[in-house]
């Protein structure tokens, strides 16, 4: 579903209410429930989902409720598709491409290794393609998805031992999502999906040898820290990690179409929320490990290289066999070939230039 088709609806519904007063009075009390892929403790993520709740109840004069349930309380964090697809909960705050094991394309909703920054990702989204085939894609899950949060570009993750050559990749028990830990496996890496609130644990007790989750403010929440010295960036793999709100299609084409209208508008309205909560709350928390004794390091640049190597080798495996992930893969990599000259000869150059002379003002 294209986003114009939503602002249509977006304008029908408010020509409707202004017209037939009575329409709005009538309209139904919904109940839904959310279940989040995160726990509590991490109120930017899982905050998105009770902003998100928040607005919708706002802009329904309460007529249209969501409660907003942490990883858990009702599914495991990496079962939120599966509790929508079956019906079992009306929707989910999560990021796609925990799922990718159901379809490798949903990874690109999220975003994938040298894939999009969040603003990239956010376009291609709305005015590539990206909707249109992710939505393609979930139909075969019986869902429906909406863009609901970015965390920007994430970090590369706490290591216990420091990374000198690709040698040290070798058989290293990393906690990381999405495709980002197919490539590394490529590199002797053995990835581990695994749910944020049991991350802490797994590190400590050197079940895991690394662990990535999101950045700076919700990685000293988890404590990771406390378990590994040393805080790699940038974590290539998530370069603007989108989530989604996973709607039941069912459920979705049951609602009212100024519902609709209402429930899109406020997932881009919570979006933009957790992207800004995250950039106004990552420094301080870098700044704070830091101080406590955090070493931070850039991934070796032979690391870098054969990264990049493997996950171009993985995406033409995968597009020899999935339909759908050459569809998407090309598109993305259209689009970001289209953004990154306009990219560096203007934005890129602006940051740049800004972080060379921070400290003369």
């Amino acid at each position: 579903m294209k986003r114009r088709d939503f602002l249509a609806g977006a304008a029908v519904a408010t020509t409707g209410t202004l017209a037939a007063p009575a329409i709005a009075q009538s309209a139904p009390d919904i109940h839904w429930r959310l279940t989040s892929s995160f726990p509590r403790q991490l109120d930017t993520i899982f905050g998105t989902a009770q902003t998100l709740a928040k607005y919708v109840a706002e802009a329904t004069d309460n007529k249209f409720q969501i409660q907003a349930f942490p990883a858990g309380e009702l599914v495991g964090g990496l079962q939120a598709l599966d509790a929508v697809q079956t019906g079992a909960i009306e929707c989910a705050h999560t990021p796609l491409y925990f799922y990718f094991g159901k379809d490798p394309a949903l990874a690109f909703a999220t975003g994938v290794p040298f894939g999009l920054n969040a603003r990239q990702q956010h376009s291609w989204w709305h005015f590539g393609d990206g909707s249109e085939i992710i939505n393609g894609v979930l139909e075969n899950f019986n869902a429906i998805s909406f863009a609901c949060g970015n965390s920007g570009t994430q970090m590369g993750g706490f290591f216990r031992k420091e990374l000198k050559d690709v040698s040290d990749l070798s058989g290293l028990k990393f906690r990381i999502g999405g495709l980002g830990g197919q490539v590394l496996a490529r590199l002797g890496v053995v990835p581990q999906q695994i749910a944020g609130g049991d991350v802490y644990p797994a590190l400590e007790r050197g079940t895991l040898d690394a662990a990535e989750f999101v950045g700076p403010y919700d990685d000293e929440k988890l404590g990771l820290s406390q378990v590994a010295k040393y805080y790699y960036a940038p974590g290539w793999w998530e370069g603007g990690a989108m989530l989604h709100l996973a709607v039941n299609l069912q459920k979705w084409n049951e609602l009212p179409k100024n519902y609709q209208a209402i429930l899109f508008h406020a997932c881009e309205a919570a979006n933009n929320w957790m992207l800004s909560k995250y950039d106004a709350v990552n420094a301080p928390a870098l700044r704070r490990m830091v101080a406590a004794g955090t070493e931070l390091r850039t991934f070796p640049q032979s690391i870098m290289e054969a990264a990049l190597k493997a996950a171009n080798e993985f995406y033409a495996e995968q597009s020899a066999k999935n339909a759908d992930f050459k569809r998407a893969y090309e598109s993305m990599i259209a689009f970001r070939n289209e953004l990154l000259p306009w990219w560096q000869f203007n934005e890129y150059a602006y940051d740049t230039f800004l972080i060379r002379t921070r400290g003369r003002s």
